[in-house]
């Protein structure tokens, strides 16, 4: 297809008014940018929660589309589900129903129970391919590597008769070092997060990190390219705030109002948003076999979360280390509703904090959520009690 350009209205444009243009992106259910690719010619491939190999779809020259759900009533999709189901689940259902988000391929993980039927659920209710992605359960397995690599390989074939092309060895090569800038990009984002959280702000930075999934790659790395500098040179000061850590946004995605309001009481000097778009947390190489390599970046050069049982990644224990890397002095500790993965770990997560004397507050959140106020009451409480403690 002809290459077109989803979002360029930022060129040219001040610093405050292309970040309130990547807030107001981020923000629509209607998924503009997606819609360009789609008008012009391009296909889909939209990717549940947690991980997908996007450099797969890339490859192809498809669009790979992060799908998380989205501030919507699910009105059509609550038809196809139980009620007791996280929001995630019928949102994003609904996001394809109500033709709002356009796609040519579906892929899904079994994460949870309910995620390992909703590529059936898609199926049944889209006319385009949707298929599941098994990633390995035993990640400690010496079969680990050689299972996801073939499995990588049965998806990319899908994705060839979808796209109708083969995809060679050197056009994998070329959409993992494109991945490999937005991979680094996205590190130095969470570097200036770290350092001078006072730089950029929780919801900037979150949307940021999730146009990368709505947009071109190469494209999203020309605007981080531009944004970072401009980050760097803000001209704001720190302000007398606590530096915290919020944990449990792998899977369902808090509200950018949401992420907003936390902005307001304290610096979110790292966290677990969006988890997937930076779950590689090294450069994959680009000699050998590719998917071969991806695969073993998947298992060996990772971030953790709950929906990947490692026994090198005591969760618990990462989470303590990524609250020291970023100097954080307190953790909110959050799972979205009716999720048994998010709400397992936060026994063990909870308890490791009160050892380790690290002061955190525990709530949860929904995507359809309207109002705030309880939340932004409990939050800001837990901020003022630490800072006058």
């Amino acid at each position: 297809m002809k290459p077109v350009n989803v979002f360029d209205s930022w060129k040219g444009k001040p610093l405050e008014s292309v970040l309130g243009q990547c807030r107001d992106l981020a923000d629509d259910i209607d998924f503009p940018t997606v819609a360009r690719w789609r008008e012009a010619g391009g296909k889909v491939l939209g990717h549940f929660q947690v991980y997908f190999p996007e450099e797969l779809a890339h490859a192809a020259g498809l669009l790979p589309v992060k799908v998380h759900g989205a501030p919507v009533d699910a009105m059509q999709a609550e038809s196809r589900f139980g009620s007791y189901l996280c929001s995630i689940i019928k949102t994003s259902l609904e996001l394809a129903l109500s033709g709002r988000l356009q796609l040519d391929m579906f892929v899904s993980h079994p994460i949870c129970d309910a995620a390992r039927n909703l590529a059936a659920i898609f199926a049944r209710n889209a006319d385009y391919r949707s298929r599941i992605l098994y990633l390995p359960q035993n990640a400690n397995s010496a079969g680990a590597i050689p299972y996801l690599r073939d499995e990588y390989a049965a998806v990319l074939s899908e994705i060839e008769e979808v796209a109708g092309r083969k995809v060679t060895e050197d056009d994998l090569r070329r959409s993992i070092a494109v991945f490999n800038r937005n991979r680094e990009l996205l590190r130095e984002l969470y570097d200036i997060k770290r350092v001078t959280p006072w730089l950029v702000t929780a919801d900037e930075a979150y949307s940021l990190v999730m146009l990368a999934g709505r947009m071109p790659r190469e494209q999203h790395n020309e605007l981080m390219e531009w944004v970072l500098p401009q980050l760097r040179e803000r001209p704001l000061r720190q302000q007398d705030r606590i530096r915290v850590v919020f944990e449990g946004g792998f899977c369902e995605q808090p509200p950018i109002d949401f992420v907003h309001m936390m902005g307001q009481s304290c610096y979110i000097v790292d966290d677990d948003f969006l988890i997937g778009l930076r779950w590689l947390t090294a450069d994959v190489a680009t000699d050998g076999d590719p998917l071969e390599r991806l695969a073993h970046a998947y298992l060996e050069h990772s971030s953790y979360s709950p929906v990947q049982h490692d026994l090198r990644k005591p969760k618990e224990e990462m989470l303590l280390e990524r609250i020291r890397n970023a100097g954080a002095d307190a953790a909110i500790v959050a799972a979205a509703k009716m999720c048994e993965p998010g709400l397992e770990e936060q026994v063990a997560y909870t308890k490791a904090l009160e050892e380790a004397d690290i002061p955190y507050i525990v709530t949860e959140f929904q995507e359809s959520m309207t109002s705030f106020s309880q939340l932004e009451l409990q939050i800001e409480t837990f901020v003022e009690n630490i800072l006058f403690a």
